[in-house]
């Protein structure tokens, strides 16, 4: 058996060697490494670092190179536009004979239409009815925008009717294209809408017949069309009481157009369905 004498010895080469390991004093090593072991090796990695940053960088700034600031590089995966109603929900339920009820629809409608007030839309140009207002070849990368007041949309327009109809029992809905750089629609688009699998119910459109001009056509992108805003539809319900309590699902689409609004993988291209009940 080993000796008291030779367990302390060993206890304390053991000490030594874990103290070593870390900073040994006969070789000056730290860590099994030399001072200029450590510089190399801290020299190599700096050098090979700042290497793959270089590379990084100068891959970044070849690519913003072939950016355009106005116009998305690839813009093939969405060629039509998809159709959306205000308030921003497909699943309108209310009691008419409580403002309560209402109220939220009626504030998304008002701050909605905020930037089609007057004040913002003088702004913009008095254009041609019919034509699209094409201005590719114009120097100054800022476009105009044609103007499109909220008055165009008469007794949905929240000015003469600040409830937009909710409490009458008569509601609008308001519908917009989504916008696409570039878009020209062939021929005259209009949005037309339907109750689906049920009696039809009477409805005003505002603009005349829900029709979409060309002069709001093309669109040129959100830093070079600022002031630009979509042109709005306007769709009043005219409910009776017959069609009180049922829950009406309503499809609008745009027709008139080579815009699509057809298409089975995509139940928001170019159409749009949501469903109302007002209470009474």
């Amino acid at each position: 058996m080993a000796s008291t004498e030779d367990k302390v010895v060993a206890k304390q080469e053991n000490a030594t060697t874990w103290k070593d390991s870390f900073y040994n004093p006969r070789t000056g090593e730290f860590m099994g490494r030399t001072a200029t072991s450590w510089a190399l090796i801290l020299l190599f990695y700096l050098v090979f670092y700042a290497f793959l940053a270089g590379m990084f960088a100068l891959t970044m700034w070849v690519m913003l190179m072939t950016l355009d600031d106005n116009v998305p590089k690839y813009q093939d995966r969405v060629p039509f536009p998809g159709l959306a109603i205000q308030p921003n929900t497909l699943d309108i339920i209310y009691n008419k004979s409580e403002p309560l009820k209402y109220a939220p629809y009626v504030q998304k409608l008002e701050s909605f239409l905020l930037s089609y007030n007057d004040t913002e839309q003088e702004k913009n140009e008095e254009c041609t009815r019919g034509e699209y207002f094409l201005q590719d070849t114009a120097e100054d990368m800022e476009k105009k925008a044609c103007r499109f007041k909220r008055g165009f949309l008469s007794l949905c327009s929240g000015l003469s009717d600040t409830n937009f109809g909710y409490s009458e029992g008569k509601p609008c809905i308001l519908l917009k294209l989504n916008r696409i750089i570039g878009l020209k629609p062939r021929g005259d688009p209009y949005i037309a809408c339907a109750v689906k699998k049920d009696e039809p119910i009477q409805m005003q459109y505002f603009p005349r017949e829900g029709i979409i001009d060309k002069m709001y056509f093309p669109y040129y992108g959100k830093k070079a069309h600022e002031t630009y805003v979509q042109p709005l539809v306007a769709v009043k319900l005219l409910l009776t009481k017959e069609d009180y309590n049922k829950e009406l699902a309503i499809e609008c689409k745009v027709e008139g157009s080579d815009l699509r609004n057809n298409d089975e993988r995509d139940k928001f291209l170019g159409r749009v369905t949501f469903r109302i009940k007002v209470e009474a």
